[in-house]
């Protein structure tokens, strides 16, 4: 694809703008900085994730801390995720200088953790807390990660201090403590495609493996755990990106305590050595390969099917060989026995430099029988490069169906002035989100999860796959009726930003429902049918005219405002479900699933959207009334 044709640093200048747009200060640039790589590296949204910005005076080296619980990595209700705080120290520019800064501001992190320092401002001396209580109800797959993020790619001298400091704070810590560095190469990393991959050298790295040849471009055999291990420390030291190796599968680590890698977690401590029985094994595709009688280079791999297999092998076997120690433990020496004798049955395909479409076909097959989740079929779905292709076309919007790719697009454009230059973007799974929050009503599934919204979730086939029940297919003027929405939200400030009202800060997805539900009520007073299509016909036309668009969201935002301030009548904090099942728990009720449907048991929000409702239809000063100005554009629009 084009947009990826650009080189590193025309790329980090691009990815920068947003970053230093607005001459911010030092400590916003920082902030901005470490937020958008963090949430590109993980895909965490701001807006919903458990994200607490700690910097400042006496933050105890901690930036930024996320809370990831895995809520959005799994579609199975009975599949528990293991957790994750992720302790942010953002190093842009100038506050980045070398193996000191590393050594210095991660031994101030462990200290901080440790019990160490005790002048902490408020921020911080609340997220110790959680991670104390973290700490002491702890499973054997939740961590503790302390991650740089930084302009540009560590050094071998820099990463060989990071391997200090996390050996140092495993010490002190204990297992579950890790390190991890991210960089504006990361993200410029795992959006190439193959064509950049043919510019550049190819990645090679060797794997000790027993396989055959069975037909053309296919090897199967077996790797020994050991070797699969070697590889993946290897692949991870190489490229310093584990995630990478798992770019073009439909999922990553699950990370779980789920039925299934409890199984493998059990199995690989218990009896390693009849891993291959139990397991279904792993598929590397790769671009080419060598093979000898004892090991196969391969180029360019990637694992597309075994994700959860090869992570699990690398959690288990991270925390037992890589824990430091000089001395002999038994138990160790006895279980490394059996190790001796595991294996994981594997498949290696050639798919060749450009075999992409037999890349995703092999995606889609060896994954067929699992649940797929995170961000699945995205980036391979055709449904989503169709719409980007209409999105464009029709609407002069580039659509980004994978994290970086915008800022991949204005270097290009920066580059390259003969390609088409768009000047806005939208997130495809950003959209889904607007769409799920507001037409279908699922506001508090959009705030608290992603995998429902994304292909193979439940409420992105109810967007999708109710083509019977409507005039047309989903497409791309429903997109880009949710990218309107959006623009909408944004200009009253939603989020994080600096200045933003209390009842702002998490309640975007609730003001998506709330448009669409005056817009409802409008269309349904108005004689006009509440589908889906013409919702997005109907609000298409109302946003794109100033007049009908301020009367819509400046209603909406109302009801915002009114039901998140305390103290008002219709408070949500009036709300006997609140007071009753979430009390103090804001949150918790945003991410509620129940939030705004028909049949919660919510007086207060149904009698302040009634109230809204009938002042939208009153006429002031002899002039028209709301209502009557959103139907007359509705009318002439898809009359």
């Amino acid at each position: 694809m084009e947009e990826t044709e650009v080189g590193f640093e025309q790329f980090r200048e691009s990815w920068l703008e947003s970053v230093q747009e607005g001459n911010p200060s030092t400590r916003e640039l920082g902030r901005r900085f470490s937020l958008k790589l963090v949430s590109q590296w993980i895909d965490a949204s701001e807006d919903s994730a458990d994200i607490v910005l700690c910097d400042g005076s006496c933050d105890g080296g901690i930036d930024i801390a996320l809370l990831d619980t895995g809520s959005d990595t799994s579609n199975d209700a009975h599949e528990e995720s293991g957790h994750t705080w992720y302790l942010i120290q953002s190093k842009y520019g100038s506050a980045f200088s070398g193996t000191g800064t590393l050594l210095t501001e991660g031994q101030k992190v462990v200290d901080t953790l440790d019990g160490k320092r005790t002048k902490l401002n408020s921020l911080a001396e609340g997220t110790l807390e959680r991670l104390s209580n973290f700490r002491n109800s702890s499973g054997p797959l939740d961590r503790i990660v302390l991650v740089f993020a930084t302009e540009l790619p560590l050094t071998e001298p820099e990463k060989r201090a990071l391997q200090d400091l996390r050996a140092m704070g495993r010490n002190r810590i204990g297992p579950l403590f890790d390190v991890e560095t991210i960089s504006i190469a990361t993200i410029y990393k795992r959006i190439q495609e193959e064509s950049l991959a043919e510019a550049n050298s190819k990645l090679t790295i060797s794997i000790g493996a027993r396989v055959v040849e069975s037909g053309d471009d296919l090897l199967v055999g077996s790797i020994k755990l050991l070797e699969l291990y070697k590889f993946l420390r290897h692949y991870r030291e190489t490229t310093g990106d584990l995630d990478r190796l798992y770019e073009k599968n439909v999922r990553r680590f699950l990370g779980g305590k789920g039925k299934v890698n409890k199984g493998m977690q059990a199995t690989l401590r218990e009896a390693p050595d009849r891993f291959g029985l139990y397991n279904n094994g792993i598929t590397i595709v790769v671009s080419g390969y060598t093979r000898s009688e004892l090991s196969v280079d391969l180029v360019d791999p990637y694992i597309v099917n075994g994700c959860q297999t090869s992570r699990t092998i690398w959690e288990v076997f991270h925390q037992r060989l890589d824990a430091g120690g000089t001395g002999i433990n038994p138990e160790i020496e006895t279980w490394k026995e059996k190790v001796g004798h595991g294996v994981v049955v594997t498949k290696i395909v050639k798919v060749g430099s450009a075999g992409e479409a037999l890349l995703q076909a092999i995606t889609r097959y060896t994954n067929s029988q699992n649940a797929v989740r995170e961000k699945d079929f995205i980036a391979l779905t055709s449904d989503f490069r169709t719409w980007q292709a209409e999105l464009g076309e029709k609407y002069d919007i580039y659509l980004e169906i994978q994290r970086g790719g915008w800022d991949s697009r204005k270097a290009l454009q920066n580059q390259n002035p003969h390609v088409r230059n768009y000047l806005k973007s939208a997130n495809a799974a950003d959209l889904i989100k607007v769409y799920g929050a507001g037409w279908l009503g699922e506001a508090g599934l959009a705030f608290g999860k992603n995998p429902p919204f994304l292909p193979d979730g439940v409420v992105f086939k109810r967007i999708v796959n109710s083509d019977a029940d409507h005039s047309r297919p989903f497409g791309a003027i429903d997109l880009y009726a949710a990218y309107l929405l959006q623009q909408g939200a944004n200009s009253y400030g939603f989020g994080r930003g600096v200045g933003n009202k209390n009842t702002r800060r998490q309640t975007r997805f609730f003001f998506y429902f709330a448009a669409i539900d005056l817009l409802k009520d409008a269309l349904s007073r108005g004689g006009h049918p509440t589908d889906l299509r013409t919702i997005s016909d109907a609000l298409v036309a109302v946003l794109e005219a100033s007049e009908t668009r301020n009367a819509l969201l400046e209603s909406a935002i109302e009801v915002v405002d009114s039901y998140f301030t305390p103290g008002t009548e219709n408070s949500v904090f009036q709300e006997p479900v609140f007071n009753n099942s979430f009390p103090n728990d804001l949150s918790g009720f945003l991410k509620w699933e129940k939030l705004g449907r028909p049949e919660a048991e919510m007086p207060v929000l149904k009698g302040l959207l009634a109230i809204t409702k009938q002042v939208m239809g009153r006429t002031v000063g002899g002039g028209p009334s709301q209502r009557s100005l959103i139907l007359a554009v509705i009318q002439q629009a898809i009359a």
